[in-house]
């Protein structure tokens, strides 16, 4: 491993430059079901596509959006929390308010289980905590060479 932090920018390893790769560099994408094509970490138009990064020569997910890489986190937080034979369906970025009405953030994930007339029976919530890197990774990010 070379001395570069950054594990994963904008979904790809970061020492891959395949098309598919480059691609998702020049345009800023995110490959994790983000609620927007585009990466949004840090800042929506000079995102900070940093997915991960490596820890003692492993990588550790810094991205809270990199959690929802093929739903896994929804598809196991439904088991946990209705059981295997659940009808169920997730929201995300779900507006929070207080009794004022006032907006007290958004939760990350919703889970929603439901019989088979479309009513609902349960509901669990999930907020998804990732290390916040934007700061210390900034400088490698913007001196890695996103193009070549």
């Amino acid at each position: 491993m070379s001395n570069n932090p950054l594990a994963e920018v904008f979904g790809f390893p970061s020492n891959s430059f395949s098309e598919s790769a480059q691609r998702y560099r020049k345009n800023k994408l995110c490959p994790y079901n983000n609620k927007v094509p585009n990466c949004t970490k840090d800042k929506a138009n000079d995102p900070l596509g940093v997915c991960s990064i490596y820890h003692k020569e492993s990588p550790v997910i810094t991205c809270p959006v990199r959690f929802r890489q093929d739903w896994l986190i929804a598809e196991n937080a439904a088991s946990f929390f209705f059981g295997e034979q659940a009808n169920w369906t997730s929201l995300t970025e779900v507006r929070l308010k207080d009794a004022q009405g006032q907006s007290a953030g958004n939760i990350d994930i919703v889970l929603v289980s439901y019989d088979d007339r479309g009513r609902v029976l349960d509901f669990g919530a999930i907020e998804v905590q990732a290390v916040y890197i934007s700061g210390n990774v900034r400088q490698p990010f913007e001196t890695y060479n996103l193009y070549e």
